[in-house]
């Protein structure tokens, strides 16, 4: 009798290597009804500049023929590779999915790009998979690569001694700009505004970046005493210079802003603190912006550039105050939160903290553990409550998997809205599984929660700029036992001089109301700076629009020339790489006219 032979299943590499070579050569032969063969009935593609120069998402056949019949004859894909040095394809299960992913690099007329792909895996049929979701990006343009690695600057005009001047004369006229005006004006020198400015700095861009703070790092120094990110260090790197390897999980704000002030200094880049955005105006004709730029001691700077940026932060700066029927009559001090610094100035005193998001738990805790006499939240609405570990961690654990944070980023960039949602679904039901001890202490004592408006939780309430959420530190325990008592809005009648009056006409007695009711959109903070014109123009900012890109951020806007930076640093780094490529393409005359631009509708339901 005949031994029967073991084959063994082909391996991830493998499989997608094949894939990959299949896909290259039907990609580069412009077959788009063979292509489509490659993906699933249902498939997403988003393309971050290398086939639309736009942050877009197809769904389905339809839209994604439509953009490879607009975009292989104008980009001419080829070169199509498996990534060498990235993390190696494997088979994995995600939302339930048997699923093979993996990374393939490729060539465009304009430059260099990188895809991520997750394509369904049969194990019956394994040397056929199916497209499920495809990332594309642009990775470089042609000419204009980042100074990097081999491509770094030698320093030999210093070390050999051919220049009179040395670094540091060169450096410091590089700062001053009194003999040219910069390319990029970055207005804004939070994590956001530096980030952008060494990015382009790689790219050869003139940028100068200001903000009307002292020191950069203020706009994290000078916030409350207490402040602590909430998500890992390990997540948080910044571009070209990673954490050091001794830092925390857990990053505090004085932490971050002194890294800042390093991280400026370290690449070179070109911040004029206690300077500020007077006005702006754009010359539609010469393509040109002139910024009056007021410095603290020295005489206004009439700035003449090409490209402005807003990189004040996405709630763009400005305290949102609600109408509070009577506050005008309490006799105690009232406060936005983006003006509390610490607890210690309290010790003794009543607070009642109206909002109850991330800012009014962080200010309820930090009074009670500095002594306040008493304090309440005032609740006015459900809020979403996690706990830091392990839930809140679930959203990042990817990243302290030990896998390049190059390549996570285009791992989560890969994720089209509707699997997002989904996704977030299914965590949302994990958290409230994990956390239900804590989510039931609350709600004894009359404190409301909830997972979002579709239950999608607290990371989507971020990405559609609802707020409304806390990720526990604390203040869920202190507000469990007592410690922090809970004020019910539809309970409460009006402010009176002596504290709140609630409806059974008792009266809570409070010395300080601090309100931790959030910012106004970004589009505000533009309003200021630019005028309502230009505001309008641009629109609001953040959130998804219809495209499920997010509204205005990173991307070319309605005003030429205009740009929005911003974001956690997660999303600041990912997200600066392309919006610095796309400045310096249009700098370089080959970012196309927004009329020239292909427009794929997606179909409503």
């Amino acid at each position: 009798m005949s031994k029967i032979e073991q084959v063994a299943p082909p391996t991830a590499e493998t499989i997608f290597t094949s894939w990959v070579e299949r896909f290259g050569r039907t990609l580069e032969a412009g077959d788009v009804p063979a292509l489509l063969q490659h993906f699933d009935t249902e498939s997403y593609w988003k393309d971050f500049l290398s086939f639309s120069w736009e942050h877009r998402t197809f769904v389905g056949h339809s839209q994604i023929q439509a953009a490879f019949n607009d975009a292989l004859h104008r980009f001419e894909p080829h070169s199509i590779v498996v990534s060498p040095g990235r993390t190696a394809p494997r088979i994995t299960r995600r939302s339930a999915k048997s699923v093979l992913e993996g990374f393939f690099d490729f060539q465009t007329k304009f430059g260099r790009g990188t895809a991520f792909v997750r394509l369904l895996h049969n194990p019956t049929d394994p040397m056929n998979p199916r497209i499920w979701m495809l990332l594309t990006s642009l990775q470089e343009l042609h000419g204009f690569e980042e100074k990097i690695g081999a491509r770094r600057p030698t320093g030999n005009q210093y070390a050999m001694n051919t220049t009179p001047n040395n670094w540091m004369d060169d450096r410091q006229r590089q700062q001053t700009f009194e003999d040219r005006d910069p390319e990029v004006l970055i207005v804004g020198a939070g994590h956001a505004g530096l980030i952008l400015a060494a990015r382009l700095g790689q790219l050869g861009v003139d940028t100068l970046v200001v903000d009307k703070t002292e020191r950069i790092g203020d706009v994290w120094r000078e916030r409350y005493h207490s402040l602590t990110l909430h998500n890992e260090s390990t997540a948080n790197h910044m571009p070209y210079i990673k954490f050091p390897e001794t830092w925390p999980l857990w990053l505090s704000k004085d932490r971050l802003a002194g890294w800042l002030e390093s991280y400026a200094e370290a690449l070179e880049l070109n911040v004029w603190t206690g300077t500020e955005l007077v006005n702006a105006s754009y010359d539609d004709i010469q393509k040109i912006w002139t910024a009056t730029l007021r410095r603290s001691g020295k005489p206004d700077r009439i700035v003449r550039c090409p490209h402005l940026t807003i990189a004040i932060g996405v709630s763009g700066s400005i305290p949102n105050i609600p109408d509070i029927d009577g506050i005008q009559d309490f006799k105690g001090e009232v406060m936005h939160s983006g003006h509390y610094s610490h607890g210690k100035n309290y010790q003794g005193k009543r607070a009642i903290v109206i909002g109850t998001g991330n800012s009014g738990h962080d200010v309820a805790q930090d009074l009670h553990v500095n002594g306040a006499e008493k304090v309440w939240m005032y609740q006015r609405s459900p809020t979403c409550v996690v706990s830091l570990e392990p839930s809140a961690t679930m959203v990042y654990k990817i990243y302290s998997e030990g896998l390049s944070v190059h390549d996570i980023d285009l791992v989560t960039s890969a994720i089209p809205y509707p699997v997002l949602e989904q996704t977030y679904q299914f965590m949302s039901k994990r958290c409230g599984e994990m956390d239900k001890p804590m989510l039931d202490s609350l709600n004894k004592v009359g404190f409301e929660t909830y997972y979002g408006r579709d239950n999608t939780g607290f990371h989507m309430m971020y990405l559609r700029g609802e707020g409304g959420y806390y990720i526990n530190v604390g203040c869920a325990e202190l507000i469990a036992n007592g410690d922090v008592g809970v004020i019910q809005g539809s309970d409460a009648d009006r402010f009176v001089a002596e504290g709140l009056r609630m409806k059974d006409g008792s009266v809570i007695p409070c010395d300080v109301v601090v309100l931790a009711t959030g910012f106004k959109n970004m589009q505000e903070g533009i309003r200021r700076l630019v005028g309502d014109d230009i505001a309008d123009r641009v629109g609001p900012i953040w959130g998804f629009d219809k495209d499920y890109q997010m509204r205005n951020m990173w991307r070319r806007t309605a005003q030429d020339g205009f740009w929005v930076m911003g974001g956690a640093l997660i999303d600041a780094r990912l997200n600066s790489r392309y919006l610095a490529i796309e400045i310096k393409a249009a700098l370089e005359g080959l970012l196309p006219a927004r009329a020239d631009m292909p427009v794929v509708k997606r179909e409503e339901n």
